[in-house]
């Protein structure tokens, strides 16, 4: 006798209609928070990976129509279920209503941003930039798993090198480097995601170093996952 196991794997073997993949592609990338490349999902699914990736191009084009307040889209190298850019405004009113923002702090929102305009970048480089230490500002960013190590700069002293990570691409929506927003477009999307509150700093240059911020610090990414 078959057992359950054996009988899922049966099912998943056999190659599925159109729109029964379709409707389990949709689900999977619904339901899974990190962002799935089609090889992942026609390995998970046993199904061809042809017939996948024109399911996902499918996907993706039928849910850029506007009557469509979520968007498929390609982000770190996979695929992603997430708002509309268009509607962000709204949802943020909304989420505003339900519970206290989460914002990502000044000091670490310019840190993060010289560690992906300039990576890979040490604290000594970092602190030259913004002119305070900024320790506290690099374990918030490490805790968030928004910035990595990237060995050692072979100088005097050997620094640790850092990097902007995979969930950095996912927080901020971007399918690679290659997206990174101006500089300007940079600082726009912090202060929508910290509400125009700058946060005072206390240290080597005065005013600049942030007090607790490794407590503090949260992130509002520009698009918001679907739930």
């Amino acid at each position: 006798m078959e057992t359950p196991e054996v009988q899922a794997g049966l099912v998943l073997s056999a190659e599925m209609s159109d729109a029964e993949l379709k409707a389990v592609v949709e689900a999977v990338i619904y339901v899974t928070d990190e962002p799935l490349s089609a090889d992942q999902i026609a390995t998970a699914l046993q199904q061809p990976a042809a017939n996948v990736g024109r399911i996902l191009g499918e996907l993706t084009a039928e849910f850029a129509k506007p009557e469509h307040g979520l968007t498929i889209r390609e982000v770190a190298g996979g695929y992603q279920m997430s708002t509309k850019p268009e509607h962000h405004e709204a949802i943020r009113a909304f989420v505003k209503n339900l519970k206290p923002p989460l914002k990502l702090s000044l000091p670490a929102l310019e840190t993060l941003a010289l560690i992906a305009y300039k990576q890979p970048i040490t604290a000594p480089e970092i602190m030259e930039v913004r002119g305070v230490q900024g320790a506290g500002v690099l374990k918030t960013l490490l805790d968030r798993k928004l910035i990595a190590t990237a060995g050692r700069k072979q100088v005097v002293g050997k620094p640790i090198l850092y990097k902007t990570t995979k969930e950095f691409l996912v927080q901020f929506g971007l399918k690679d480097l290659s997206e990174l927003p101006t500089l300007k477009e940079f600082e726009e999307l912090g202060r929508l995601s910290m509400g125009d509150e700058p946060e005072p700093e206390a240290g080597p240059a005065p005013s600049r170093e942030p007090a607790a911020e490794a407590e503090q610090d949260e992130i509002t990414p520009p698009e918001t996952a679907a739930e």
